[in-house]
């Protein structure tokens, strides 16, 4: 029998304006659902994200789906919600508390809610799904899986979502499996039907269909890195498994699987790519500039631990000049810390990766889209640089689905290998010395070792002239380190410009870079009076129009996901600006930023107590 407690605080109605939440225990099919409904309101052309905050382990600890609709596009995460669908009594407590005044939480009441647990002011809506469950299915396993699909069933009917939608998804899913087909359909009636004989449907707030998602996109960061180096020409990919990055190359390796095969000349499958899983990501790294060296476009994906173990050779590529490509997805730390939680703290171990005087180039995409056109710029830039390049993405953008554009491609790009020195170029010379005849960026001319003997040089870590011949003598090795800074502040022209908006009147500046990008433009919205000016900052180093923003402003705010303020940082070192001018705005605890605590801790900074 249904329950249902109605609050002092009724629902204001809304359509396609709204936060779910639901929660659930990891390892027991919940995320197959849980993007069954957040599919649903995307084809229902309803702008809407999805964040998936799990555990750790495999299976057994909490797990919770965020799933934000907004009809105004402001799709950051949001620490308010409406409805909560809470299907994991070790965290009731937890999750009745997150809920808004006058939402709505849904329970299964197959076991007693502690009266101790409720509040007056949000609806609870009871529903008997594990009873159902066992009534329909005969297995345990069955019963923990279905139940995940009748409860997707019955929020569905919460919210309006057309129940042939979510059977078409099904049907895609499983039109293989018959059987698994007819039970997940059954499942899905049961908590729909359900939900419409028992509650008064749909709730006040619910969706509504807007037309199609016509040019729009759900894809997760991770993938479209992979389908950028696809595009890029890599080919050598080389990693070790690592949390929030493993899909990365996992994508990576189904995508060359499916485009870069072809008939051999013996009439046999040959493909032109080579992926290798190394021991650790020591070895990952050795491998791609290695590769590099030898003239393919390689590269790695790793996160905060893994680019802590492969200091040393980014130190050697750098000092060597050989390009390569790493992709970063951040995760908490330090040390093992939180690997399924997000923080952009990783800053100064790549911006300054090794020992040494060493500094190299950084992208900063925001979202899934970004990934994909950064990850092609990253190997250009690399190659044209003769320097390993770093991708800097994160968990939030790499594992979650995100809504974005139809990535589109220029079917004229051709890949700029830089000063790469072909047979001709290099029979024409009479001397080719690896480090010598720098052009306007600093960069200097390279070979691949086996095109012609000419091609043949050494390249060494050790102190070397523009010869590549070792030395000790300080103006040798000088020349080369002053040569390498200069080539450094030369790539800061040829990354992805930054995203400046200068607004008259501004109060301020707001300063940010990643997926902080969404929450910081909800919360400029949301400030009273004239608008702040905004910069998003797309790479490292920083282009002139970084210092003239900072200096166009009394004050800016440096908002980004770390505690010790790394991006400021690295502001007051490159722009010479004074502290005062940088404030911090810190959020580290683990969960994608939000505009509210944006909006917060800058209000809190300009009206002090």
């Amino acid at each position: 029998m249904a329950e249902v407690q109605l609050p002092e605080a009724p629902s204001r109605a809304r359509v396609n304006e709204f936060a779910i939440k639901l929660a659930n225990v990891n390892g027991t099919g919940s995320a197959s659902t849980n993007n069954l409904l957040m599919q649903t309101i995307f084809r229902m052309g309803v702008p809407v994200s999805g964040k998936n905050l799990f555990p750790s382990n495999i299976q057994g600890l909490p797990t919770w789906y965020e799933v934000r609709v907004s009809q105004s596009g402001h799709t950051a995460r949001t620490a308010s919600f409406d409805l909560m669908v809470a299907m994991n009594g070790q965290t009731y407590q937890q999750d009745i508390e997150e809920v808004a005044s006058g939402g709505y939480l849904v329970y299964d009441d197959s076991w007693p809610l502690n009266p101790e647990m409720r509040r007056p002011d949000i609806t609870f809506l009871g529903a008997p799904l594990a009873q159902l469950c066992a009534q329909r299915f005969t297995t345990v396993k069955e019963r923990i899986l279905m139940k995940n699909v009748a409860t997707a069933g019955l929020v569905a009917a919460l919210l309006a979502l057309p129940l042939e939608e979510l059977s078409k998804q099904l049907v895609a899913a499983y039109s293989r499996r018959p059987q698994l087909l007819e039970d997940n359909q059954a499942a899905l009636e049961l908590g729909y039907r359900y939900a419409l004989d028992n509650f008064s449907c749909p709730l006040p707030f619910h969706v509504e269909q807007m037309g199609a998602p016509d040019g729009r996109i759900l894809i997760d960061g991770n993938t479209a890195v992979a389908l950028g180096a696809v595009f890029a020409g890599a080919t050598v990919g080389a990693w070790y498994p690592i949390t929030p990055a493993t899909s990365v190359m996992e994508n990576f390796v189904r995508l060359c699987a499916q485009y870069r095969r072809h008939p051999g000349p013996d009439g046999r499958e040959a493909h032109d790519y080579l992926i290798l899983q190394a021991e650790d990501e020591l070895a990952a790294l050795g491998i791609v500039v290695g590769a590099s060296w030898a003239g393919a476009r390689a590269f790695t994906s790793t996160s905060g631990p893994g680019l802590s173990l492969m200091q040393e050779l980014l130190g050697l590529a750098y000092y060597t000049e050989v390009p390569a490509v790493l992709v970063d997805v951040q995760r908490a730390g330090p040390s093992t810390g939180m690997p399924t939680r997000v923080q952009q703290a990783d800053l100064f171990s790549a911006a300054f990766a090794s020992h040494g005087d060493t500094r190299h180039i950084l992208l900063f995409p925001s979202d899934p889209r970004e990934c994909f056109l950064h990850t092609v710029q990253a190997f250009d830039l690399a190659e044209r640089f003769q320097t390993p390049v770093l991708v800097m993405s994160d968990l939030d953008i790499g594992m979650n689905d995100w809504e974005v554009p139809e990535l589109t491609w220029d079917d004229s790009y051709r890949p700029d290998r830089g000063r790469l020195l072909g047979t001709e170029e290099l029979e024409r010379l009479e001397h080719f010395w690896r480090y010598g005849d720098p052009d306007l960026q600093w960069t200097t001319p390279r070979a691949v070792p086996g095109e012609t003997p000419r091609a043949g040089h050494l390249v060494r870590g050790s102190g070397h002239d523009l010869r590549a011949l070792y030395t000790e003598r300080p103006d040798e090795y000088q020349e080369v380190v002053d040569r390498l800074l200069r080539k450094h502040q030369a790539a800061a022209t040829h990354l992805p410009p930054p995203v400046v908006e200068l607004r008259e009147g501004a109060p301020f500046g707001v300063i940010s870079m990643g997926s902080c990008d969404l929450a910081v433009r909800e919360a400029l919205e949301e400030f009273p009076g004239p608008a702040p000016s905004y910069l998003r900052i797309t790479g490292y180093p920083f282009p002139p129009a970084v210092a003239e923003f900072i200096e166009a402003h009394t004050h800016c705010y440096v908002v980004e996901q770390n505690r010790d303020a790394q991006l400021r940082s690295l502001l007051l070192i490159e722009t010479g600006a004074g502290g005062e001018r940088l404030r911090p705005v810190l959020s580290y605890g683990g969960l994608p930023i939000t505009a509210s605590f944006i909006r917060d801790r800058i209000l809190e900074q300009e009206s002090p107590q």
